[in-house]
């Protein structure tokens, strides 16, 4: 049975060369370039890998952000994925994972009732954010399973689905019942580029659009309104110190000094 699979997208800046105002404490966004967040690219590529295993399947980019995040989606539609949907309007900005997981998760639930999902694919974390928590969110909003770090996924039909996490000793094997929610990591592809048939069809693709109406969502449960958290100031990482150059005439003069050092800091 064909599958129906929705990746949830974000619109990053494509650089880490950014600065901070420091009057404001916030970053100058203007002038930076955007691109699909990194880390979401690998949820496209099982997506589309997902659709090549399992014939018929079909497979829906979903971002939430302004107008032009819908470049997110068209990007994914460029590697593969059949459709694209937003999540946008001025009541969603300023939000946090919180508020953000509930509005990805009434965009699932309206594409869940048009046509029954089995997958919600994620990347591990998002390049600005960073906090890895977005996957998880949607999970418990939608009260389906959820799995966290997946590096493969075993096996799939139309009600279950076998994956290997990630863990800190090693990997474990999840059986899960869908539909389900996966966050995968880097371990799980390697993501294809876009082909030049791929960009054409994206730039003409249609991109549905949901506002808060749309979900059934209140201005004051999502964005900045229904955020749990918020970050008052930001600011660039400090600069690393100098290091330290060991000299010495020969290799074993360098390592004795060295070993002298370490004693004297009280590291060996």
């Amino acid at each position: 049975m064909p599958l129906n699979i929705v990746v949830c997208v974000k619109h990053t800046p494509a650089t880490t060369s950014v600065s901070v105002d420091s009057g404001t404490g916030k970053v100058k966004t203007a002038g930076l370039s955007y691109g699909l967040n990194p880390f979401d690219e690998y949820a496209v590529e099982e997506a589309v890998r997902l659709k090549e295993r399992v014939p018929g399947s079909f497979a829906t980019a979903l971002t939430l952000g302004p107008d032009a995040a819908e470049a997110a989606p068209r990007e994914a539609i460029s590697r593969g994925i059949d459709a694209g949907a937003i999540v946008t309007g001025p009541e969603f900005d300023g939000g946090d994972s919180y508020a953000t997981s509930l509005a990805l998760a009434a965009a699932i639930k309206k594409l869940h009732a048009q046509k029954p999902v089995h997958l919600v694919l994620f990347g591990k974390n998002t390049n600005d954010g960073n906090s890895g928590m977005v996957g998880g969110l949607v999970a418990a909003w939608l009260d389906w399973p959820g799995v966290l770090s997946v590096k493969k996924i075993e096996a799939v039909d139309e009600s279950s689905a076998a994956v290997w996490r990630a863990m800190e000793d090693g990997v474990e094997t999840v059986k899960v019942k869908l539909p389900a929610a996966i966050s995968t990591i880097k371990e799980i592809n390697e993501p294809r580029l876009p082909s030049l048939k791929g960009k054409m069809v994206a730039k003409k693709a249609a991109v549905a659009k949901f506002s808060a109406a749309d979900l059934g969502l209140k201005p004051e449960e999502v964005g900045a309104a229904g955020a749990k958290t918020s970050v008052s100031r930001q600011s660039p990482p400090p600069s690393r110190p100098a290091g330290m150059k060991v000299e010495g005439a020969t290799a074993a003069d360098k390592a004795k000094k060295l070993v002298d050092i370490l004693i004297e800091r009280k590291l060996i």
